[in-house]
């Protein structure tokens, strides 16, 4: 599973190349999805207005939500100093679920707010994903 953090979010709402590569590649593989953690993309929406309705707009992405469980344990990971409730939901995603199965990338611009052990890519970082 691929998710994207704010700064990704941003990133592809605003035409970054290889972002937009993905982007149309998952669009055209069936059941495949870029996952956006809702907070992420309300992070993104505050800091530049229609970023929200323009990522909603693109195939193949997908908003997970914040549900009960995922609020106490993002409120935790936010007391405990992981990081901004934005940083801590991409994180609560990337975590292997029962229904997802093993650890997933995290497409960021900022690749060291996350701890060691998650795997964190950083969208401008040479050949990212195979793209220059």
């Amino acid at each position: 599973m691929i998710v994207l953090d704010t700064d990704a979010a941003l990133a592809l709402a605003h035409g970054h190349k290889a972002l937009h590569h993905l982007a149309d590649n998952v669009a055209h593989t069936p059941g495949d999805w870029l996952h956006i953690p809702s907070l992420c993309l309300m992070r993104a929406e505050e800091k530049d207005e229609g970023v929200g309705r323009a990522l909603l707009a693109l195939p193949g992405t997908q908003v997970d939500p914040l549900g009960q469980a995922a609020a106490v344990t993002v409120g935790g990971m936010v007391r405990d100093g992981w990081g901004g409730v934005d940083t801590c939901h991409a994180l609560y995603v990337a975590t292997p679920h029962l229904e997802t199965g093993g650890m997933s990338i995290i497409l960021t611009g900022r690749e060291d707010d996350y701890p060691q052990g998650v795997l964190a890519i950083d969208i401008d970082s040479p050949g990212m994903l195979g793209f220059h």
